[in-house]
């Protein structure tokens, strides 16, 4: 069975209604990203970066996954699917896709501050005082700006073990998470499903632009896979 590598960013889960940084401006009720998703923002005002996090966890409540999470799901009848996403939401998942690696952590679920492996699943609003059992604060689970990508070297070793890659709704301006493209083994076929895109078909061997949204993109690359 092929194997199948799916690299998935902000775009594929802007249509279930999922806010993007990018879409606001790269602002927050004014502020700049880097006091909510910083290591320095979360020492200056943990009570703002907490509640920027609150926020984005109760509207992922709300919201569903959409046709390209459904149709990426689908490729597990005929290929080995594994998606790595720079999404912190859990849309992958509840759509039911098997084997999804979370390169910028995951919004439902937090970290203590002093044990990085200590992670708990995490539905409510986090507050300063909630505590893991040793009485460190916890934190979100979330890889924020200037901090290391913990998962990347597993990332990059999937991405050579693709067989066909796959690459939806990411702009490829983010690393270190834009470089697995330069992991596929050369000459194997690349799919790119957005709708700007930023590269050419010449910028790789046998590449295939969708310039499409997910939605409409994701139904096409089935088609061009089966």
């Amino acid at each position: 069975m092929k194997k199948i590598v799916i690299l998935t960013g902000a775009g594929m889960s802007a249509e279930s209604g999922v806010q993007t940084f990018r879409d606001a401006g790269g602002l927050w009720e004014g502020y700049d990203v880097m006091e909510v998703a910083s290591p320095e923002g979360w020492a200056k005002n943990p009570e703002l970066v907490l509640e920027f996090y609150n926020q984005r966890r109760r509207q992922l409540l709300t919201v569903a996954p959409n046709v390209g999470h459904l149709g990426l799901k689908e490729l597990e009848s005929d290929f080995d699917v594994q998606i790595i996403t720079q999404n912190v939401d859990d849309l992958h998942e509840r759509a039911g896709s098997s084997s999804v690696l979370h390169l910028h952590g995951e919004l439902l679920k937090v970290r203590s501050i002093n044990n990085e492996n200590e992670i708990l699943e995490w539905k409510k609003d986090l507050k300063v005082g909630d505590l893991d059992k040793n009485g460190h604060q916890l934190r979100p689970h979330i890889v924020w700006f200037g901090e290391q990508v913990p998962l990347i070297t597993k990332a990059m070793e999937i991405a050579q073990n693709a067989d066909i890659f796959v690459v939806v709704g990411t702009s490829l301006q983010v690393y270190p998470a834009a470089s697995l493209l330069h992991y596929v083994r050369r000459g194997n076929p690349i799919f790119y499903i957005d709708p700007k895109p930023t590269i050419s078909e010449l910028s790789f061997p046998n590449l295939k632009i969708i310039a499409e949204s997910a939605t409409v993109g994701v139904p096409i690359l089935l088609k061009h896979l089966k």
